[in-house]
């Protein structure tokens, strides 16, 4: 797909549209002509009209909060942080990656509150991997909370904290030593924790 330079080479971008064009078919017959122009736009004041003026599709919003957010405009940041918690995991997917590029020094702050929120722990999983990739003061222990509430017997997130075993293990952070060795006897948990035990360094009990 053609569009502004260098945005056909981020393969996060062509995905989207490929998806939200066959949503806005799928829902509307065919597509709209401001389909197009999110889609090829490069101006900035263009991009948060079409995000912020009211009645705006929520694909609209997203393509236009999506370019914003890698282009390091900040004033994608919110919109970006709804879409991360989103029931769609694939509007999470395309927010986290958007929140990555755009670098704000808000984005592990939001992406630890999402994550810890228990009432939303069946959408953790996208604000757990943000907050491994971005390394910031606040990933560990939000990551360490997390999957110390997923050990429960019976909690049904245990994808959720498969991410945050693996999380800890890339982050390398003595203080989540504790928390991963007790999620060696979980029997889905385990095998994962072993190895991020082993990157932490040390024997593992």
């Amino acid at each position: 797909m053609e569009n502004a330079e260098g945005i056909s080479d981020d393969p996060e971008f062509c995905s989207m549209i490929d998806r939200l064009r066959d949503e806005v078919e799928n829902e509307e017959g065919s597509l709209p002509a401001v389909f197009g122009e999110l889609a090829r736009t490069t101006d900035p004041e263009e991009l948060l009209t079409l995000l912020t003026a009211p009645g705006r599709p929520l694909w609209a919003r997203e393509i236009a909060a999506y370019r914003l957010g890698v282009a390091g405009d900040p004033r994608a940041f919110e919109a970006l942080v709804l879409l991360l918690n989103h029931r769609d995991p694939e509007r999470c997917v395309t927010a986290a990656h958007a929140l990555l590029r755009l670098g704000d020094p808000r984005t592990a702050r939001a992406a630890a509150a999402l994550a810890t929120n228990e009432l939303r722990a069946a959408y953790a999983l996208l604000p757990v991997r943000l907050l491994a990739d971005l390394r910031a003061p606040e990933s560990a222990p939000a990551l360490v909370t997390v999957l110390e509430r997923r050990l429960a017997a019976g909690d049904p997130h245990w994808r959720v904290g498969l991410a945050c075993v693996e999380g800890l293990g890339a982050l390398g952070d003595p203080q989540a030593r504790d928390v991963l060795e007790a999620a060696l006897p979980h029997p889905r948990l385990g095998r994962a924790a072993e190895r991020s035990l082993a990157l932490l360094g040390g024997p593992a009990l």
